[in-house]
């Protein structure tokens, strides 16, 4: 599936607690159709794993609450949140999308950082 993603990630300093263990972050992420036709995401699957070593699995309907249809040489954005334990941390995994009347296709998440900016890991 031709599909293309890109993620941009900030730190969300007022909700974030070093001496908690608390690092809140967020992600935009770009949902890009490259398909003659339209597609539907329907579901998600993340590995978040933060600087310990620490892996949680998120997985689930749709993503902010939906399940948008993409239609041709169209993209969808969203923004989300993810809470680490530490300053540093990645997020992968992938969305199952598919075109009408066709099967479910993982459409690979590249693993992105999410860091505390000016952090040297």
């Amino acid at each position: 599936m031709n599909i293309e993603i890109t993620v941009a990630t900030r730190n969300i300093e007022e909700q974030t607690d070093s001496k908690s263990f608390r690092y809140v972050f967020a992600y935009t992420i770009t949902i890009k159709n490259n398909e003659d036709v339209a597609v539907q995401l329907f579901n998600r699957y993340w590995l978040i794993t933060d600087a310990n070593g620490k892996k949680v699995e998120v997985q689930g309907s749709g993503v902010v609450g939906e399940q948008p249809i993409i239609q041709p040489n169209e993209d969808y954005t969203y923004t989300s949140g993810c809470v680490l334990e530490t300053e540093v941390g990645t997020m992968e995994g992938y969305y199952q999308m598919a075109k009408a009347g066709d099967e479910l296709t993982n459409v690979a998440i590249p693993v992105f950082r999410l860091a505390i900016p000016n952090i040297v890991h």
